[in-house]
């Protein structure tokens, strides 16, 4: 859940996407947040994240206090052209929405668009159904040790990712994309997640009390668009590979271990989040240094070590996770751990490189269980007057 170097902080983020001429972020619209006003109730719903761009927005935006990732199916009798016909209408309601706009018939809600981002990605199954070339890229994911994958959970023809500042606009948002696509697709399934991310840049906490992402890679980083966005066909130009993961932790478990002995397992401090090779947050971890006993600062199976782009030939994900807690089960432990969704330009080399090692040598692993999987393909962003997708579903 950490590792690597820098974070993708709020302030930093902006900075970099407002940077005249960065090719990597210069067209990352969904980074810029514009028109920030201060409702009444005390919470900045009128700040918007623009949907139009080179990437969809949801991928470079700053983390979102909440969020719902919904995968649906497409009904039996649908084909290229109610899936051509779902896109301009999805496209057309989280153009109006992201920008605080009603959506035709429906009625206006009060509440500004609170950085809603909407994110749309492609699994294989819907590009077999329109008759399309399935990338690469998308092979199915492998199984992993330890896992628990509930395939009813799992997968999809499409992966929508809906954030938000406000978990009400979160909530309409979805509920309008889902009245639109009645009879073309159907919701799959759904899962519900929280963030700790308040607009100072700070990096969020999961549930295990860590801060989550502090060595997510940075846009102005070398090779970043490299690592994170797709290269083709031209569809995928500019997209990205998400990878998708409900990971419950296992907290009763890890909460009877001592402070000190779950920072040797991350591999960070659990109140500044700085390695435990020294400095701060945002210090690259020192995978060499060692303690004044001989032993190694950064433990050989912690967390940070294992998940360290060093340690996995250079793999870099780009990670935008969303803690969750459905309650309790039947057994009495917590249901609850982290929504992992991760952007990629190729999984093989990203998460499926990294994962194999995490779930092998990291001792995280023993504390956490992966329980749903789904890979999608996220394309391009569009151009006004166009659609997402609209090079693939017109052949280019």
């Amino acid at each position: 859940m950490t590792g690597g170097t820098g974070r993708l902080g709020r302030r930093r983020l902006l900075g970099a996407a407002s940077l005249a001429g960065g090719g990597l972020v210069a067209g990352a619209a969904g980074a810029q947040a514009v028109g920030a006003t201060r409702a009444e109730s005390g919470r900045w719903t009128g700040r918007s994240i623009p949907f139009d761009g080179e990437h969809q927005a949801g991928i470079l935006a700053p983390p979102a206090a909440h969020g719902r990732f919904t995968a649906f199916d497409l009904e039996p009798k649908a084909g290229r052209a109610e899936v051509t016909a779902l896109l301009k209408a999805w496209t057309d309601a989280a153009r109006r929405l992201t920008a605080g706009a009603p959506v035709p018939g429906d009625a206006p809600t009060g509440y500004g668009p609170a950085s809603l981002t909407v994110t749309v990605g492609f699994g294989a199954s819907l590009l077999r159904r329109i008759g399309a070339p399935v990338p690469a890229e998308l092979e199915p994911l492998p199984a992993f040790p330890r896992d628990a994958i509930d395939p009813r959970r799992s997968d999809g023809d499409l992966g929508v990712l809906v954030t938000a500042d406000d978990a009400f606009v979160v909530a309409h948002a979805l509920r309008v994309l889902a009245a639109a696509g009645r009879g073309t697709a159907r919701p799959r399934w759904q899962m519900t997640g929280f963030s700790t991310a308040d607009g100072t840049g700070a990096t969020p906490r999961n549930l295990m009390g860590q801060p989550d992402g502090s060595g997510n890679p940075r846009p102005d980083d070398p090779g970043f668009g490299r690592k994170v966005f797709a290269a083709g066909p031209a569809w995928m130009r500019g997209g990205s590979y998400l990878v998708f993961r409900r990971i419950r932790m296992l907290l009763d478990d890890w909460e009877r271990l001592p402070r000190h002995r779950r920072e040797q397992i991350i591999g960070r401090r659990a109140d500044t989040g700085a390695p435990l090779s020294g400095g701060t947050e945002s210090t690259a971890p020192d995978l060499r240094k060692q303690n004044p006993d001989g032993s190694l600062a950064i433990a050989a199976s912690a967390h940070v070590r294992q998940s360290s782009p060093l340690s996995n030939s250079g793999a870099t994900l780009l990670r935008k996770g969303l803690s969750y807690f459905d309650g309790y089960r039947p057994d009495g432990a917590p249901d609850a751990g982290l929504l992992f969704i991760a952007f990629q330009a190729d999984p093989r080399d990203g998460f499926t490189r990294v994962q194999q090692r995490l779930a092998r040598a990291d001792d995280l692993s023993r504390f956490v269980r992966h329980e749903s999987s789904a890979l999608f393909a996220v394309p391009h962003g569009c151009r006004p007057g166009r659609y997402l997708g609209q090079d693939l579903m017109e052949g280019r």
